[in-house]
Formats: structure tokens, C-alpha cells, sequence
């Protein structure tokens, strides 16, 4: 399905997205077509598994517009590869008001689309909008704490004791004007990165663009220990799809079950792991329709 490169300014730097046009005309209306503001979890860029979920939900009859953060994938931005959850919420709001720009867009018809740390950051753009028609967050983090508790029990103490070193180190670099200490955003059992659980190098390389690179500041841990987009959950009060990994050993299902219940959300339940809902595992069909049926219903209401 073609799509168009469009770009956009979020806090002076120009960010890049891909457009897709909603086909037909079912979810059209006399102010136009509901559009998806698509965004991806850790370090990831649209090229890395989101077009798929994209191509779906326009074949449905949506406008999708899926970006990559400052700092990441082809948008410009430096530092490179650094994850600020304020940073990211701020160009997720600019994407937003990018799209509704779009010709053809209903701009009081606005879905947040977002995975794994994206799943969390749709919260906090939500709370207090009135043009959010709907929300779909997969997988999604949503609890800092509660993901740096549920990594003790899958990850090496000391892999995990390692990257929190390099993340210090980084961050106490950064205060001094220095450069800072990056590592991979995967790694396999033993070395030293953002995640290193068994499968997750290969889980994730499977879906890798040309545009992503293996590679984040070291810091990261440090940044989502403080992060607390289930907060904003209560706040909701438009329709919500929340896709739940029962198995998840990177995103705290628990964490996510309890945001789903404080925004009052229809929630999807997979027997697997946080990777198996991405194109080319077992569970992508299910969660792709699943969206597509949601969305389709709650927009036409």
C-alpha cells in the first residue's frame, strides 16, 4: 500500500513521518477520515514492524500517520539514540497536530496508536484532549517500577548490575558536558544492553529497518524507573484497547491489566511473550484484526 514522507516540527526539530490515506470511504464522514497517530516502543523506528499494523488500518478506511522520535530513525535531532519519556510524549503531541492538518482528516477524530513504551505514552497524550477518539495501546509499559521489578526476576543480577553502571556513568558524563556512554538497545543472555532476555536479540532483529540502529544511551534505565503513564489512565474518558501480552517479560502485564481497569478499557488478552504480536509471529493476525474490528466499531458509533 503506498504511502507519502511528510515531516513535521516538534520543539524545533524536524521529525519524520509516513503517511497512509484511508481507503474507501466507511469511516468517512462530512469533516473527513478519523486519522492514527502511530508510535513505536524502545528505540524503535517506523520501519521496524510498524508498517503492517499501518497498512491494516488504512485498508480499513483510517488515515495513518506512523513518526519516529527526535533523535531516532530517519528524524533529525541530537544527541542520537537517547530516550527522554517528556521529549517523546511532546513529539507525539506535535505528530498529532501534524495530522490533523492532513487533507482529507477529521480532525476531531484523532486514535492513539502506541506500543510497548509508546503503550504508555498514548496515556499521557489522551488525558485532558477532547479530539482523542479512541486509543490502542499494545503491550504496553506503563509502570516504571513495576517493569524494573519484574525484570529482577528475568534478567542476570549481574547483567542488570552492569548496564545500571553503564547508565550512570552516562548520565554523570552528560551533566559534565561529555559524550555519552551508549550500549545496544539488544544483546543476547550475559552482555550487557537495554534488553537482553533470551530471544529478544533475534525477536527484535527480526522486525529491524534499515533506518534503526542498535544503540541507545545507557542511561535509558535510569530514565524509565521514573516513568508513570498509568497515572493518566484514570483520566480517560474515550474508548481504549488495551492488548495485553500474558507472558510479557519486558512490559509487566499485571501493570498494564491495572491501567486498562482505571480507564475503563476493552482489553485483548495473547498467550505469549512481548515480541509474538509483531508481523511474522504467531499472534500479529489476531492483534492486527483485533485493532482493525475496535476501531472500526467505536468510529462508526
Amino acid at each position: 500500500m503506498k504511502h507519502d514522507e511528510i515531516t513535521f516540527d516538534s520543539h524545533g526539530t524536524t521529525c519524520a513521518a509516513r503517511h497512509w490515506t484511508g481507503a474507501g470511504s466507511a469511516l468517512e464522514s462530512d469533516a473527513g477520515r478519523p486519522v492514527v497517530v502511530m508510535a513505536h516502543g524502545l528505540a524503535g523506528t517506523v520501519d521496524s514492524g510498524l508498517v503492517p499494523f499501518a497498512e491494516a488500518l488504512a485498508e480499513a478506511g483510517m488515515d495513518v500517520v506512523a513518526f519516529d522520535y527526535r533523535g531516532f530513525g530517519a528524524s533529525q535531532g541530537s544527541p542520537r539514540q537517547r530516550v527522554r519519556v517528556a521529549d517523546q510524549v511532546d513529539d507525539y503531541r506535535a505528530a498529532v497536530t501534524a495530522a490533523q492538518r492532513l487533507p482529507g482528516v477529521d480532525a476531531s477524530r484523532v486514535v492513539l496508536w502506541g506500543v510497548s513504551l509508546a503503550g504508555g505514552h498514548v496515556l499521557q497524550v489522551a488525558a485532558g484532549r477532547d479530539d482523542v477518539a479512541a486509543v490502542v495501546s499494545l503491550t504496553p509499559l506503563v509502570d516504571g517500577l513495576a517493569a524494573a521489578r519484574h525484570a529482577v526476576g528475568h534478567h542476570r543480577p549481574s547483567t542488570m548490575l552492569r548496564s545500571t553502571v553503564s547508565g550512570v556513568r552516562s548520565r554523570v558524563s552528560g551533566a559534565r558536558g561529555g559524550r555519552p556512554v551508549t550500549m545496544p538497545v539488544v544483546a543476547r543472555p550475559g552482555e550487557v544492553g537495554a534488553l537482553t532476555l533470551d530471544g529478544c536479540y533475534e525477536d527484535y532483529l527480526s522486525i529491524a529497518g534499515p533506518t534503526w540502529v542498535n544503540e541507545v544511551d545507557a542511561d535509558v534505565a535510569l530514565e524509565l524507573g521514573s516513568r508513570d503513564a498509568a497515572r493518566a489512565a484514570k483520566q480517560l474518558r474515550v474508548p481504549m484497547l488495551v492488548q495485553i501480552a500474558d507472558f510479557d517479560r519486558s512490559a509487566p502485564p499485571r501493570a498494564a491489566a491495572k491501567a486498562a481497569f482505571n480507564a475503563r478499557a476493552e482489553v485483548r488478552h495473547y498467550p505469549c511473550d512481548h515480541f509474538d504480536v509483531w508481523p511474522g509471529k504467531q499472534w500479529f493476525d489476531a492483534a492486527s484484526s483485533h485493532q482493525v474490528s475496535f476501531l472500526t466499531r467505536v468510529l462508526t458509533d
